[in-house]
């Protein structure tokens, strides 16, 4: 498969490097409120990356964390269980996020059985592990706060801080008022170990006989739980074009600092925003839409799905409620080929079924373009019927769920078969009272010369 690494700025064909399993790494969610579709559309990338390299045969690890301590897990689990004590009201919040977010991945279609799911709470002695490697080998420092990663002393070992992107003075200044309120001697360093404040849940931590209980910083979680499932380095990491600095950036300069191998992950691969009113989609400029507002407006989740894959990850999609409705419409065209499966002779053209899951893999394979993987599934519902291993291909490819599409029950086959009697009598009233009563169950008819055509509705 052929996929853009940001390490390299150029496409290129990927290969597991221990030439047996890909190894996969995707940044997760902060666990402290309902995400939003943009978030999603990130895991959606993941996903479909995951399901196209798999389809070719080779085993893949996918590994996903769960930010489930930092500033705002804290800030939030303070504010809603003011009568808890700070740990129990920190894992309280974040356990019950972390639930809904499986909930709404599932829901686009993402395969979480096929994924490994690592919370940073769960993982702090690796990080400490890390962090204390880290100051022995003077790539750390203590502050009066916490412990600080010197990008000074990372340079001065030969190694490149900016490997994905150019860091500039513009940029780090950004980085720091973004994402640090804390001591630092220089404007690049970023926190590996904060310090407890009072009233904040805390861990045990003891660094050149220093007492220094508190938490991780972020930047750390991911280098300490991608390297223990994983090992460094790993084939692929993914994210949001926002996490490429400084987050990023940052555990490839702590994850390689002590090592002479200067490769974290041999591949970036990260996926543009998801835009609305052609501004980047995020909370903090209250532009943002949950799964819970689509589903209450009458939309599939995976309508989501559809709409995302209709972009190339590498170019912004657009969001808005008559795209979604666009993208619905579209949907509904796949189910409704996918009902077939249960009420018309399968035609047995295997060579045009071949020559179109081929071209669509061939798409998927390069570079990912699931535009170019959409148009072609179009041009496949045209010329060939569902069969139960046809829809089991591409569900593995797509993650629609085509292949789940009930038959309906014996009671509403007879209503056709009466509203059919009824037609054949001119019996218009009874014929459309019998059509409104499926519709009320969700089945829509679609009549043409010889029979009736049953779908279910989105």
């Amino acid at each position: 498969m052929k996929l853009y690494n940001t390490l390299t700025k150029q496409v290129a064909h990927i290969t597991p490097l221990d030439g047996e399993a890909y190894r996969i790494y995707s940044c997760g969610p902060t666990v402290y409120d309902h995400i939003h579709i943009g978030n999603l559309s990130s895991f959606i990338f993941a996903d479909t990356l995951r399901r196209v390299l798999a389809s070719a045969g080779t085993p893949v690890k996918h590994v996903m964390n769960f930010t489930d301590v930092d500033d705002k897990t804290i800030r939030r689990s303070h504010e809603q269980y003011t009568d808890l004590e700070p740990m129990t009201a920190l894992l309280k919040l974040t356990s019950d996020y972390s639930q809904i977010f499986m909930s709404d991945m599932q829901a686009v279609g993402n395969d979480t059985s096929a994924m490994s799911f690592v919370k940073a709470t769960d993982s702090i002695i690796d990080m400490q592990k890390l962090i204390t490697a880290l100051y022995e080998r003077g790539f750390a420092y203590i502050a009066d706060d916490g412990v600080y990663f010197s990008i000074d002393a990372y340079k001065k070992s030969g190694k490149l801080y900016g490997q994905l992107t150019e860091v500039t003075s513009s940029s780090t200044s950004e980085a720091r008022i973004q994402n640090d309120e804390y001591d630092k001697e220089s404007a690049h360093d970023f926190a590996l170990w904060k310090t407890a404040k009072p009233g904040e849940p805390s861990w045990d931590f003891q660094l050149n006989s220093k007492d220094l209980k508190g938490r991780p910083g972020w930047h750390i979680e991911c280098s300490a739980m991608s390297a223990s499932i994983l090992g460094q380095p790993f084939d692929i990491h993914t994210g949001g074009v926002d996490l490429i600095f400084p987050h990023h950036e940052n555990e490839i300069a702590q994850s390689t600092a002590t090592s002479k191998n200067e490769v974290y992950a041999a591949c970036f691969a990260h996926n543009e925003h998801l835009l609305v009113d052609g501004k980047k989609m995020s909370k903090s400029l209250n532009n943002f839409h949950t799964l819970k507002d689509l589903s209450a407006k009458g939309f599939d989740p995976l309508a989501l799905r559809l709409l995302v894959l209709q972009a190339h990850y590498r170019t912004q999609a657009h969001f808005s409620w008559e795209n979604l409705e666009a993208a619905q419409n579209s949907l509904q065209n796949l189910y409704s080929w996918a009902d077939l499966r249960h009420q018309s002779p399968q035609n047995d053209n295997a060579d045009g079924q071949k020559a179109s899951i081929s071209t669509i893999e061939q798409s998927l394979q390069n570079n990912l373009d699931t535009p170019g993987a959409l148009v072609s599934l179009y041009r496949l519902i045209g010329i060939v019927s569902p069969s139960e291993q046809l829809l089991h291909e591409l569900d593995d490819l797509f993650g629609f769920g085509l292949l789940a599409r009930s038959d309906i029950t014996d009671d509403q086959k007879k209503i056709i078969v009466d509203r059919q009697t009824a037609r054949g009598n001119q019996d218009w009233a009874t014929s459309d009272s019998l059509r409104d009563q499926l519709q009320e169950q969700g089945i829509e008819l679609r009549d043409t010369d010889n029979t009736t055509i049953w779908s279910r509705l989105c």
